[in-house]
C-alpha cells in the first residue's frame, strides 16, 4: 500500500520521497537542503552565505552526479545482472574518491569545519562503496573523514548503519574485492 502511494506521488517511482503537508518532493540531496532551510534552527546544516551554499551544492551535484554515478556503474551490474565486476569501473570510482580526498583536505568537514548537508548526503555514498569492498585506504582525508562522521553525526548509528550492513550482506557474494 505505501509503495502504490509513492508510485502516485513521484512520477519517476524513487525513493525517498517526502511528503511534508501539501508538499512533495524527492531525491536525497533536494530533501536534505529542503529540510534543512524549512526546520533548521540555524543555517549551519544549509548555510546562507553565497559561497559556502554554493561549495555546500557542488558537493551534492558531485556526489548525485559522479561519486555515487561511479559507484553505481561499478557495482550495480554485478549486484543486479549477475554480471563479472569490470576493473576500469572501479579505477573510475577510484578517480572519484580521490577527487573527495583532495576537497576533504584541510578541514574536518565536507566544506570547512562544520558540518553540512553535504556531509549527510556523502557519508550516505561512501559508507556504501566502503560497505561494498571498495579499498579506501589510499584516501587517508576519505578515511579519517567517513570515521569522524560515523562517530560525530547525530542518529548515524541508528539510521546509516542498519543498511549499510545490509548492503555488505548483499554484495560480499556478488563483488569481488579487487
Amino acid at each position: 500500500e505505501q509503495l502504490a502511494d509513492v508510485l502516485t506521488l513521484n512520477p519517476q517511482h524513487t525513493l525517498p520521497t517526502l511528503v511534508d503537508g501539501d508538499f512533495v518532493l524527492w531525491e536525497s540531496s533536494p530533501i536534505c537542503t529542503y529540510l534543512a532551510t524549512k526546520y533548521g534552527k540555524t543555517d549551519s546544516l544549509y548555510p546562507r552565505d553565497a559561497k559556502t551554499c554554493a561549495t555546500v551544492n557542488r558537493l551534492l551535484y558531485f556526489d548525485l552526479g559522479t561519486l555515487y554515478r561511479r559507484f553505481g556503474d561499478y557495482a550495480f551490474p554485478p549486484l543486479c545482472m549477475g554480471t563479472e565486476v569490470e576493473p576500469h569501473k572501479l579505477d573510475l570510482l577510484q578517480e572519484a574518491l580521490r577527487w573527495l580526498n583532495q576537497f576533504l583536505a584541510g578541514h574536518e568537514w565536507a566544506v570547512g569545519n562544520n558540518i553540512t548537508v553535504a556531509d549527510i548526503v556523502l557519508v550516505a555514498t561512501v559508507s556504501t562503496i566502503e560497505a561494498a569492498g571498495v579499498d579506501l585506504s589510499m584516501h587517508d582525508n576519505v578515511v579519517s573523514w567517513l570515521e569522524r562522521c560515523k562517530s560525530t553525526l547525530p542518529g548515524y548509528t541508528e539510521v546509516n548503519q542498519p543498511g549499510v550492513e545490509e548492503f555488505a550482506k548483499t554484495a560480499e557474494d556478488k563483488l569481488k574485492k579487487l
